[in-house]
């Protein structure tokens, strides 16, 4: 129950997160040219809430996070990983018994009485 609630409290951190963002004046490039003029009127501490707001809900999902590692059930998790073991045990002896052949193509080498050709002179 508690790692459920953990999710969407999450889910609810993560899309308050997405919105604050895009709503944020950009602070380089073009834009922060004509910034001074943003200031007047109390913009200044929107963009200053916005911005604790942005770290506050960081912080949030973080350790809403952590909450919800340490609520999982202990059970669920040891079978899916027993099951987990099982799936990559059988796929590496798979590829060890179908496939004995090496992954990266040889290459073929000269026998040692023949000569390589020689290489061509640029042209003039």
């Amino acid at each position: 129950m508690l790692y459920t609630l953990c999710i969407i409290l999450i889910l609810v951190a993560s899309i308050l997160i997405i919105l604050a963002v895009l709503v944020q004046n950009p602070k380089s490039g073009m834009a922060a040219n004509f910034g001074a003029s943003n200031q007047v009127m109390g913009v200044r501490q929107t963009s200053d809430f916005l911005e604790k707001f942005t770290w506050t809900m960081a912080v949030v999902i973080v350790v809403l996070s952590l909450l919800a590692t340490l609520a999982m059930d202990r059970g669920l998790v040891a079978r899916s990983n027993v099951e987990l073991e099982k799936d990559a045990n059988a796929l590496m002896e798979k590829m060890i018994v179908e496939d004995p052949a090496p992954a990266v193509p040889q290459a073929e080498l000269p026998a040692s009485d023949q000569q390589p050709a020689p290489a061509a002179a640029p042209a003039e």
